[in-house]
């Protein structure tokens, strides 16, 4: 059954991934010994208090109800991976550069490409409860050894709390604590609401549909949904949002998760603290306990210190592996355990953060001290109360996270647990809270000061600019029966020929959640439509009537609807060539001539890495460039504006790619309004 037909091309908008665990009862609290009666008084609530107290909702349909039957990720033909690679590389090479790697492609699908094809294919048979990608994704994250900080790590930022008295740092933090963990009892107790993309909500989003579909089976429950037009996600990925890092080894990393720990991390100005944020029987503790242990943190006047072991891990990831055996060795083992067990990092920062561009360097990267880039998410928390996510990468994509903030935003905005008045009577008890303490030798504080060396060199290269456009937004795009992400991939193109004269390898993410163990597909926006658009614009404008520019726009329209539509469906070819060659070097045999080409090497050396995450509850998001000479573009378009966060290095002037693309934007919407260019 081809299930993926009736699937619109926005569908990667919508992927979230969520955890796979029971739904269970804690009986801990049943078996406590005398004196601990308290424990079974908090357990014991009825249906409806346990569900306001400890959990977001609790949802008809399990959470993890659909996994076992979504469909596969499929492994495209050879044939066609190589169509649409070559394609990708046409507007990006010359005519005899083209025709070499065209040759170079043609023997690698009728020679080696095939045997490594047939193997992928034979693979993925035997492991029928992945994807062929999953595997070679997280080892691709795990094994690279550049430093987490500006390199993979990026942010979203959650909008601001609509009461301006809530924004207080330690009533923001205290409630945003408890809706993340709502949102955790929520998951762990199969109560979260499944993500599924609605063709037809009117039908699907009843609970006469909802309870139908909670009685099939698991392994037939995803065909149930897709008779009334709802299509079920993966939700895999959830089970590293919490209590989980990723610990440096050397040469490849590994992922951590500790479901047992109680335990909040926090840093503040470089120091660790933990204290318990769940009782025995796993159940939440009163707000007020949680919010006199971050105002004892926050009222603590310990300087930084000296060396502060934040900066490890920005650190390269073998150099990161050496210093953190060495913690190891020095009898920091426990210490360590109790920051990589910790349900999550919360980053108390001392700044005011004043506008977009300074609220993003904060979330982006902040001063390194006050950071644990390994753990797979750190809240981070301003004076002023600007909140966002950093998180690593590695285990998931950051449309699983903007389903959590989206949560926990909702929850901790409409029904925050605690108010700004009364303010706490007492600064908070000192053994509710653990200052986690650091043996450390000459060398360590070595690697420290060399850490903090190059992340401030780092740091201060890096610029950042925003872009807001309200001449055109979502809604004037679909008037003219358009795709508003290929107007805006089209106009970054045009933006980048303006200012620097060349097409260059540009990188769109796509998720493939609609796929069991789904991650994503890349989506190449330079085409040739693309490119022959541009040029029309920037060095031809007077030589095209409105009419032409505007048939086009409208061909760049559709071959990227079409590119998106294909890369959602896992018909892209980025993943699939990439699955083939992790298999080649798993062998032990030479890499393919088709992987040492040039041509392909210079594909996959991404200049503009664009990606969208739309969300009311998120206020900004971003990420560094991929490459020293590329932009990093984090972009959302509105009904009525669009805006975009650009990031870049000193060898590129983002200032002036900003103008650039503002004015492409300009003739994109002066040509659909039929206004002839000047």
């Amino acid at each position: 059954m081809n299930i993926c037909r009736h699937f619109p091309q926005y569908i990667y908008y919508c992927c979230y991934w969520t955890a796979k665990f029971p739904r269970s009862y804690n009986r801990e609290c049943f078996n406590q010994p005398p004196g601990t009666r308290r424990y079974k008084k908090l357990f014991i609530k009825t249906e409806e208090n346990c569900s306001e107290v400890q959990f977001l909702h609790k949802s008809i349909i399990p959470t993890m109800h659909f996994q076992d039957s979504l469909p596969r990720l499929p492994i495209p033909k050879l044939e066609d991976s190589i169509r649409r690679y070559l394609a990708a590389q046409r507007p990006l090479l010359e005519e005899e550069d083209y025709r070499k790697t065209k040759e170079i492609a043609s023997n690698f699908e009728k020679g080696v490409g095939r045997t490594l094809h047939k193997e992928l294919v034979d693979l993925n048979q035997k492991n029928k409860n992945t994807s062929y990608i999953s595997a070679p994704w997280y080892n691709r994250y795990l094994k690279a050894r550049e430093p987490l900080a500006f390199n993979h790590n990026p942010f979203l930022s959650l909008c601001f709390d609509p009461k301006p008295e809530y924004n207080n740092q330690l009533v923001r933090a205290t409630n945003l604590i408890i809706s993340a963990l709502k949102f955790l009892k929520t998951l762990k107790n199969n109560y979260l609401e499944p993500d599924i993309f609605e063709m037809k909500p009117k039908l699907s989003k009843t609970n006469t549909f909802k309870r139908m579909v909670s009685l099939l089976p698991t392994r037939i429950s995803w065909y149930g949904a897709y008779l009334a037009s709802a299509y079920p996600l993966d939700m895999s990925q959830y089970v590293c949002l919490f209590n989980t890092t990723r610990i440096p080894k050397l040469n490849k990393d590994e992922l951590l998760t500790v479901e047992q720990p109680k335990h909040l991390l926090v840093m503040r100005n470089g120091h660790f603290y933990v204290f318990d944020v769940l009782n025995n029987c796993g159940d939440i503790l009163h707000p007020s306990e949680i919010q006199k242990s971050l105002q004892y943190i926050l009222q603590g006047e310990s300087p930084p210190p000296e060396f502060p072991l934040g900066y490890l891990t920005t650190e390269e990831r073998d150099t990161w592996a050496r210093a953190r055996q060495e913690l190891v060795d020095l009898g920091n083992k426990e210490s360590l355990q109790q920051v990589d067990g910790a349900i999550f990092c919360l980053c108390l920062d001392d700044s005011w953060v004043e506008d977009e561009t300074e609220l993003t360097h904060t979330m982006l990267h902040g001063y390194g001290a006050n950071r644990w880039f390994d753990k797979s998410f750190s809240l981070i928390i301003t004076k002023n109360g600007a909140s966002a996510i950093n998180f690593e990468h590695s285990w998931g994509d950051g449309v699983a996270v903007l389903r959590f903030l989206e949560e926990i935003f909702k929850d901790s905005t409409t029904t925050p647990a605690i108010s700004p008045k009364p303010e706490p009577t007492s600064s908070g008890s000192s053994t509710a809270v653990q200052k986690l303490e650091f043996k450390l030798s000459e060398s360590v504080k070595a690697a420290v000061s060399k850490a903090r060396e190059k992340f401030e060199h780092k740091r201060k290269s890096l610029g950042v600019g925003q872009l807001e456009y309200s001449k055109f937004g979502k809604n004037f795009i679909a008037e003219q029966k358009l795709s508003p992400d290929a107007m805006v991939q089209l106009a970054f193109q045009m933006a980048f020929l303006h200012q620097h004269g060349k097409t260059v390898p540009s990188y769109e993410s796509c998720s493939t959640a609609a796929f069991k163990h789904g991650r994503t597909e890349t989506v190449r926006p330079a085409t040739v439509p693309t490119k022959q658009c541009s040029k029309a614009f920037v060095y031809e404008r007077r030589k095209h009537s409105s009419e032409e520019l505007k048939n086009m726009i409208h061909s760049c329209s559709q071959y990227h609807r079409k590119l998106l539509v294909q890369a959602t469906l896992g018909n892209g070819f980025d993943r699939h060539l990439f699955a083939m060659q992790c298999l080649s070097e798993s062998k032990g045999s030479p890499l393919p001539e088709f992987y040492k080409d040039p041509a392909y090497i210079q594909l996959n050396n991404i200049i503009l890495s664009t990606s969208t995450l739309n969300s009311s509850a998120v206020e900004i998001g971003g990420f560094a460039p991929v490459t020293h000479d590329g932009y990093g573009i984090a972009y959302n378009i509105f009904d009525t504006w669009f805006g975009c966060n650009l990031t870049w290095y000193a060898s590129r002037d983002g200032n002036e790619f900003l103008k650039c693309l503002n004015q492409s934007l300009d003739d994109i919407f002066d040509v659909l309004k039929g206004k002839p260019l000047v």
